[in-house]
């Protein structure tokens, strides 16, 4: 494969931004074009500061039809109309980072059918690929921790999940909760039981595990840390601790970011990389798991590049391989 030649819209936020840092360090990719209508004209470095000196790139508000991929990095429900508003000829490759085609139901812009790019789930699909739906933050962080047990048929009760996000999970565009003076030394609970990501886990489970039905009490948290993803999750099993970590350790064997480790883990062993992390402990009869990622890595434009990698029939690690910042 040569120079893959890369198109990004909706580059001035987090995932464009982490995109971008990835991207232009990326041994087999040529980032040609980043579109932002608000920031047209402006250095890229004046918004991504963290690439001063890495980039000469600017940002335009128009698109060019010369480029192999495209990646959407625009809001919710914004994928749509980005689509709908520029014509992309049919031989470019999108992979869009927002929620509008995770679901089967949605998974349809014109001609244009998206397969869900969570490479855990559907690595060979992925390869075959023209368009990904990239898997949400939460989605991805909780999934991993329940694949398997799904795909061996264990999860017949009800799955309880304790999942606490950094900042950078709510975007750029300011609220009331993301003030630095609100977030700092704060801690809070927001759609409890209803949070979205919940519709794309179930529809996973489901591929794996046709019958399950049962209840995902989900509590997602904002934490006053910057980035990362810790999900803390539970459900009956009969599988001894041996047992559960020889199913989840064979079912991850080909996958490489993804690792299970039987020491306790903790966030910053995966900030600013694009590894998950998962731990496993035995209560009675529960079954106790921890999943970690970084929302904006693996949980986001990370995981968006090994999709790419994937599409291309290239190393699934290349331009990936980032080291923690651990302390």
């Amino acid at each position: 494969m040569g120079t893959i030649r890369i198109g990004i819209a909706g580059g001035a936020g987090y995932t464009g931004g982490e995109l971008l840092r990835i991207l232009i360090n990326h041994p087999q990719t040529e980032v040609c074009w980043v579109n932002s209508n608000s920031n047209a004209g402006k250095p890229i470095s004046d918004v991504h500061a963290d690439l001063f000196g890495d980039t000469n790139l600017k940002f335009t508000d128009s698109i060019s039809q010369d480029i192999d991929v495209l990646f959407l990095c625009v809001g919710h429900g914004d994928a749509k109309k980005f689509l709908d508003n520029h014509e992309i000829a049919a031989s470019i490759k999108i992979i869009d980072l927002s929620q509008d085609f995770r679901l089967n139901l949605n998974a349809k812009h014109g001609s244009r059918s998206f397969i869900y790019g969570l490479p855990e789930l559907n690595r060979e699909s992925i390869k075959q690929a023209h368009n990904i739906a990239n898997p949400g933050c939460f989605a991805t962080g909780i999934q991993i921790g329940l694949l398997p047990l799904a795909a061996a048929g264990l999860l017949n009760s009800e799955v309880h999940i304790n999942a606490t996000t950094g900042s950078t999970g709510a975007g750029q565009s300011l609220s009331p909760t993301s003030h630095f003076s609100w977030r700092n030394n704060n801690l809070s609970v927001y759609k409890a039981f209803e949070h979205q990501h919940l519709n794309e886990i179930g529809q996973s489970l489901t591929q794996l595990q046709n019958n399950f039905d049962q209840a995902m009490n989900f509590i997602p948290q904002r934490g006053d840390f910057t980035r990362g993803i810790l999900a803390a999750m539970y459900t009956e099993c009969a599988l001894t601790l041996d047992e559960a970590y020889d199913l989840y350790e064979n079912y991850f064997k080909d996958h490489p970011f993804t690792h299970v480790s039987k020491r306790n883990i903790d966030l910053k062993q995966v900030v600013n990389t694009n590894k998950a992390l998962i731990h496993l402990e035995k209560h009675g009869n529960k079954l106790f798991i921890i999943s970690i990622i970084d929302n904006l890595l693996k949980g986001a434009s990370g995981h968006a590049v090994q999709n790419m990698n994937l599409m291309f029939g290239i190393g699934e690690t290349v331009g990936l391989r980032l080291k923690a910042s651990a302390f």
